[in-house]
């Protein structure tokens, strides 16, 4: 069997800034003695929600292993993309505020149209801006979608896939890392990593929100802000129903929460693009 990590024509490596999809840049630049070939690009689509922790991992990944990674982020106007770097980086959820105030909704779990713009079709949008004409469509070339995420694979084309195509799972991920001399920063329960990708991403289970903004507070505050903008010249709450999900309450009230993360236990953590 070929290697599944072996780049044979122009290839987009969609950086997450997770373990899983940094794992997959290492098994990349293994399979091409260490140095990434000429016609691959790493990528990383900053929301501005990441966790600092996440930020500062990109860029250890980067200088460590001697690997160019674009950041880019979404803006409004044309090209709909900036490139930025570790130190200018947006840390306060700008470009997800941008987008928010652009289309005047919120998205929620059967509108999960922040991954297709933020992510997905604004690293497209910078590849184009390359001269890359191969991209005719917004998906990437290598995804970071693990051989124990069968749901989140069966979406996908086999050679975007390269770690389900190896039989990579968690376990292997969690090894790998733990025999490095650097990690991602960010604390693993249950063989979950907490608050990576968006900190308080509508699609992470409700006890995971629930103990996040316990650890830290403030980190509910830019979601409250969203779920609560008003147009002041048309009167109305933008956001379907003011909130990123009807089904469960609103960031404010999940600041106020006092009880037992038990009587939480039937939500889960809905999958996405934006991976580990």
């Amino acid at each position: 069997m070929s290697d599944p990590f072996k780049i044979i024509e122009p290839t987009v490596i969609s950086f997450s800034g997770g373990r899983t999809s940094a794992y997959m840049l290492w098994k990349v630049l293994e399979a091409h003695n260490g140095k990434l070939p000429d016609d691959a690009r790493v990528v990383f689509a900053n929301t501005g929600k990441e966790d600092e922790a996440t930020l500062k991992f990109i860029k250890d990944c980067s200088d460590k292993w001697n690997v160019n990674i674009d950041w880019v982020e979404y803006i409004p106007e044309e090209p709909k993309f900036k490139v930025v770097n570790f130190n200018n980086a947006s840390r306060n959820g700008e470009p997800f505020e941008a987008v928010i105030n652009y289309y005047k909704k919120l998205p929620n779990p059967a509108q999960r149209w922040c991954t297709g713009i933020l992510k997905i079709r604004t690293i497209h949008k910078f590849v184009k801006s390359l001269g890359w004409e191969h991209h005719e469509t917004e998906n990437s070339d290598f995804i970071g979608i693990r051989a124990d995420e069968e749901r989140r694979a069966a979406k996908q084309p086999r050679e975007k896939v390269p770690l389900y195509t190896a039989g990579i799972t968690k376990q292997d991920i969690f090894k790998f890392w733990s025999e490095q001399d650097f990690d991602l920063e960010l604390p693993v329960i249950d063989g979950e990593t907490i608050g990576g990708n968006c900190d308080l991403c509508f699609l992470k289970s409700l006890p995971k929100i629930v103990s996040l903004i316990q650890q830290k507070p403030e980190r509910a505050v830019w979601w409250v802000k969203m779920e609560s903008l008003f147009d002041e010249k048309e009167g109305y709450v933008k956001g379907t129903g003011n909130t990123f999900r009807k089904d469960r309450p609103s960031y404010a009230e999940l600041m106020k929460f006092q009880g037992s993360q038990n009587e939480l236990f039937n939500d889960e953590t809905i999958p996405c693009f934006c991976g580990d």
